[in-house]
């Protein structure tokens, strides 16, 4: 049975490059225009699974979507680190001198725009996603319109490359996590966890948790703070962390759970780091 996969944006993005990796070719796509959608389809079971973006080496945290995963108790199964290259990408037979408008989602623009400064004739326009320009401009045979976008697109809607690797930093990579509604069974090969807690007031409380994860041998790969909307200037805490020995990770969170108020498991998962490409 195929697994369906809901992903952000189009047949073609970066999004469906991860499922695509992660889960083979043999998978169901449902594409989302927004991480609330996407959200929504787990919910309603029309997919098993979500990739999710979650940070940008670039852009830093997309903090909506560590509130989307604790607000609807979403589990977090892997994750996928994904380099981003961005190409420019239109109907056959086209030069760029013939391009008169490029159309692409605003970061896509954004990590673009010195590239596009050597080409003053063509009029950069913000759209809703990458993938979606080069697949509408191959089902409507738009002329003289080009997409900034993965070259998967390229592949699936039969565009020419025009020109590769147009993004201004070239080191650029993006963190994908893996999420579904079920909580998975317990795997002790898993080497990295995401948690999130919250914290009294109290002086050093946030240094006694770091200090309790580091005893366990816990390395601290990722902290960032949000705040608790219903209690002004009081402070959520994601962390993500990485373990050798499973016995470790488990000794860190019972000591953990007893230290912080509010304390989730957001996931237990295999370190994706390797699998950066």
């Amino acid at each position: 049975m195929k697994k369906t996969i809901a992903i952000q944006g189009a047949e073609g993005s970066n999004h469906h490059k991860v499922a695509r990796d992660f889960y083979g070719d043999k998978i169901a796509l449902k594409e989302c225009m927004s991480f609330d959608v996407l959200v929504d389809s787990l919910l309603d079971k029309s997919a098993n699974l979500g990739v999710m973006a979650l940070e940008n080496t670039i852009a830093g945290s997309i903090i909506p979507n560590y509130a989307l995963i604790d607000n609807n108790n979403l589990h977090i199964i892997g994750e996928q680190y994904l380099n981003i290259h961005h190409h420019l990408m239109a109907l056959k037979g086209q030069k760029i001198e013939d391009i008169k408008e490029v159309c692409s989602h605003p970061m896509a623009l954004l990590q673009c725009k010195e590239f596009f400064k050597k080409y003053p004739h063509i009029k950069l326009v913000e759209d809703v996603d990458t993938a979606e320009v080069a697949k509408r401009i191959a089902k409507e045979n738009l002329i003289g319109i080009a997409a900034i976008a993965p070259k998967i697109a390229a592949e699936i809607f039969g565009l020419a490359v025009l020109e590769d690797e147009i993004q201004t930093i070239k080191d650029n990579s993006t963190r994908f996590v893996i999420v579904q509604t079920d909580k998975p069974a317990e795997d002790e090969t898993v080497n990295k966890a995401s948690i999130k807690f919250q914290l009294s007031h109290k002086r050093g409380s946030l240094a006694a948790i770091l200090n309790a994860m580091s005893d366990c041998k816990m390395n601290l790969t990722k902290i960032q703070s949000l705040p608790v909307i219903e209690t002004p200037w009081k402070y959520s805490f994601f962390v993500d962390v990485t373990f050798e020995d499973y016995n470790d990770y488990k000794k860190a969170i019972s000591l953990i759970e007893i230290m912080a108020e509010d304390f989730k498991v957001l996931g237990v998962f295999k370190n994706g780091r390797q699998s950066l490409s």
